[in-house]
C-alpha cells in the first residue's frame, strides 16, 4: 500500500506526514486494518524497539473541580459517583506512589484537580515529590496540576518534578464544545511555560467526544508544532452524570487507527495508551502495544483499570518486555535536543560555563 510505504519512511526519517496522509489513515478500512498496525509498528520499533514503559496516577486531590469540562467526571456540576477529597498528605500519596513503583512504574504521574494551583498547591506537591524522592530516587515524577501561573513551573523543576503534563485534549475549533471557562491557547500557553521551565512536557488527546477525522488531525498536528516528549492518547470514558454520558463513538479498530495516526504524525515521541483503553479496544489491547511504547499500569483518576498483573501479563504475552528504571525512554537524538534552561551566568550568583 503506497500510502503506508511512504509513512513508515517518513516516521523512520523523523518526517512530518502531510494533513492529508493523516486523514486518510483514519479513514482506512477494517481489512486494512492489520497493515496499518505493522506499518506503525515498523516505526514504533525503530526509536523503542520491544520496551514498554510503565506510568502510575495518584490522584492527590479528587472532584469538586471549578472548571466545567465536559468530559470530565469531577467537573463542575457533576452528578457522577466518584471518589471526592481533598489534598493527600505527602505520606499517604508516597505510600501509593510506592504500589505504583512496586508494580513495575517507572513513573508517577501527581494529578490533582482543579483550575490550576495555588502558590500553597505548589509547595504541597513539592512536599510530596520529597516524600516519594526520599523512597525512589530514581523514579520519574509527573505534576499534572491544571493551568500553570508564572514561576510555578520553575518551582516544581527546583522541587525535583522531571515533567508536567497538560493536554490538549482537541482541535483549536472545537474546544468551546467541550469547555466553557478555559481556553485552547490557556492550554498551549501552560505546556510551553513547562518546557521554558526544563521540564519535560507531556500533552495528549481525548479521542471519542463526537470529534471529526479533521479535528483528530488538528489536535495531533498541534501537538507535534509544541513538540511534546509524551503524547497520551485517552478515549472518552462515558460517566454517567456528565454531558458526554451518551457518546459512545469508538470500536476497537478506529481505536487502533486513532493510535496509528499518533504515532505516524509523532513517530519518536512516547506515544502513551492512556484512559478508556479497557472500555474501547477491550481484546483488541496488546494490538495497541505494536503502536504505543507506554502505558498507565492499574487504575485511573477517578475509574478502575485492568488489573496491574494483568497489564505485566499482556505485554509479555504480545512479545514486549517492561521497561526498566535505568533506561533512557526517548531515543538518544530527542533526549539530546532537549533545551537546559540557563540557571547560570548573568542575572544570577553562580558564574558562567565559559
Amino acid at each position: 500500500m503506497d500510502l503506508l510505504n511512504a509513512l513508515v519512511d517518513k516516521g523512520l526519517r523523523r518526517e512530518l506526514p502531510t494533513r492529508e496522509e493523516a486523514l486518510a489513515v483514519l479513514a482506512t478500512s477494517d481489512d486494512e486494518l492489520l497493515d496499518v498496525v505493522a506499518a506503525a509498528g515498523k516505526v514504533r520499533r525503530q526509536w523503542f524497539g520491544r520496551r514498554v514503559k510503565l506510568n502510575y496516577l495518584v490522584n492527590l486531590k479528587s472532584g469538586l473541580c471549578p472548571e466545567d469540562c465536559f468530559y470530565c467526571s469531577q467537573r463542575l456540576g457533576s452528578q457522577a459517583d466518584v471518589l471526592k477529597y481533598t489534598w493527600l498528605k505527602p505520606g499517604e500519596a508516597a505510600d501509593a506512589a510506592s504500589a505504583g513503583v512496586a508494580g513495575g512504574a517507572k513513573r508517577v504521574c501527581l494529578v490533582a484537580s482543579g483550575r490550576g494551583p495555588t502558590d500553597r498547591d505548589v509547595d504541597r506537591v513539592s512536599e510530596t515529590i520529597s516524600a516519594i524522592r526520599e523512597r525512589h530516587g530514581d523514579v520519574e515524577v509527573c505534576a499534572c496540576l491544571g493551568l500553570l501561573s508564572d514561576g510555578q513551573a520553575e518551582r516544581l523543576k527546583e522541587a525535583g518534578a522531571d515533567a508536567y503534563n497538560h493536554n490538549l485534549n482537541t482541535s483549536e475549533a472545537t474546544y468551546g464544545d467541550i469547555c466553557t471557562t478555559h481556553e485552547f491557547s490557556d492550554r498551549v500557553s501552560t505546556v510551553k511555560q513547562a518546557q521554558a521551565a526544563g521540564l519535560s512536557a507531556c500533552s495528549g488527546l481525548i479521542a471519542g467526544m463526537g470529534e471529526s477525522d479533521e479535528d483528530l488531525v488538528d489536535v495531533i498536528f498541534a501537538l507535534r508544532e509544541l513538540d511534546p516528549d509524551s503524547v497520551p492518547v485517552n478515549f472518552l470514558i462515558p460517566f454517567e452524570g456528565t454531558p458526554l454520558a451518551k457518546e459512545w463513538n469508538l470500536t476497537p479498530q478506529r481505536a487502533l487507527r486513532i493510535l496509528a495516526m499518533a504515532r505516524f504524525v509523532c513517530p519518536d515521541a512516547e506515544v502513551r495508551l492512556a484512559g478508556g483503553r479497557e472500555q474501547h479496544l477491550r481484546t483488541l489491547q496488546p494490538l495497541a502495544l505494536h503502536l504505543v511504547n507506554s502505558i498507565f499500569l492499574g487504575d485511573y483518576l477517578t475509574s478502575e483499570g485492568q488489573a496491574g498483573q494483568a497489564d505485566l501479563e499482556m505485554i509479555a504475552d504480545a512479545g514486549f518486555e517492561v521497561e526498566g528504571a535505568e533506561t533512557t525512554t526517548l531515543p538518544e537524538h530527542r533526549a539530546a535536543d532537549l533545551v537546559a534552561v540557563r540557571r547560570r551566568g548573568t542575572g544570577t550568583e553562580l558564574p558562567p560555563n565559559a
